[in-house]
């Protein structure tokens, strides 16, 4: 029993540490931005920014323990098979928004909008510290604690109501041109919109996962669907880690 204690309070530790980093990376960023504009130095952050989510929160590794040995009626098997094709479709989905940034710079080329810096990099921590609470709530879910899943999703969840807000409520109403104005605000509106619509689909993939978690349907054993949550919303998490010094860093103002 103590042994397993240990070995959450070690997953969440790590969690957290990870958590500590990203926020780091995302300083460096900032201060990229504001001193020499390196978009060679912002590019490098960004990978490292997201090899650490895909492999510390997403567990991307988890694609190697696929076992066709396992029989095909086995709990493991049927996890591992669904876990292959999830990623499958957050592979394809990947490609949206590459074709998306792929366009910022073919039409905007270094140029970028003149954005309230702030308001951007509150709306990333807040996106950063729900990732950091998703990873709380699957550890914990694994472990069987669906108290404290509960609560670090609960709160995942009031974060990305809040990013929303950030972007679609204010950034949206703020921002220094309208729709159809020219292809900087088409730009910005699509890569904004399309990853909000996502992190809209992530809340309300959340809410079924804490619905049905408080109807006791998972167990330590078996709780795939929270797994699925995880790595949706750190994909979305991801995206923004690319999206965010895209729309809001790279370049000079307009």
């Amino acid at each position: 029993m103590a042994e397993h204690h240990e070995n959450v309070n070690g997953k969440l530790n790590q969690g957290l540490i990870i958590f500590i980093l990203l926020a780091f990376l995302t300083f460096i960023e900032y201060m990229i931005a504001i001193t020499n504009q390196s978009l060679l130095l912002l590019s490098v952050v960004a990978v490292i920014k997201a090899s650490m989510v895909l492999y510390y929160y997403m567990h991307i590794y988890k694609l190697g323990e696929m076992n066709d040995e396992l029989p095909h009626s086995s709990l493991e098997w049927k996890t591992s098979t669904n876990r292959f094709g999830f990623w499958l479709f957050i592979l394809s989905d990947a490609f949206l928004f590459a074709g998306l940034l792929t366009a910022r710079f073919n039409l905007l080329g270094y140029t970028r909008p003149d954005l309230e810096q702030f308001l951007g990099l509150i709306v990333t921590s807040v996106l950063l510290v729900s990732s950091f609470f998703m990873n709380r709530a699957e550890t914990q879910m694994k472990a069987g604690n669906v108290k404290d899943f509960l609560v670090s999703a609960s709160i995942t969840t009031l974060l990305g109501i809040g990013f929303l807000a950030g972007v679609v409520g204010v950034e949206w109403q703020h921002a220094p041109f309208k729709v159809d104005d020219s292809a900087m605000s088409a730009v910005f509106f699509m890569m904004t919109g399309m990853h909000a619509f996502h992190v809209l689909t992530g809340v309300i993939f959340l809410l079924i996962v804490i619905n049905n978690a408080r109807k006791g349907v998972y167990t330590a054993d078996n709780y795939w669907p929270v797994e699925a949550a995880t790595v949706y919303w750190h994909f979305v998490d991801v995206v923004w880690i690319f999206f965010y010094p895209a729309i809001y860093l790279i370049g000079r103002l307009v």
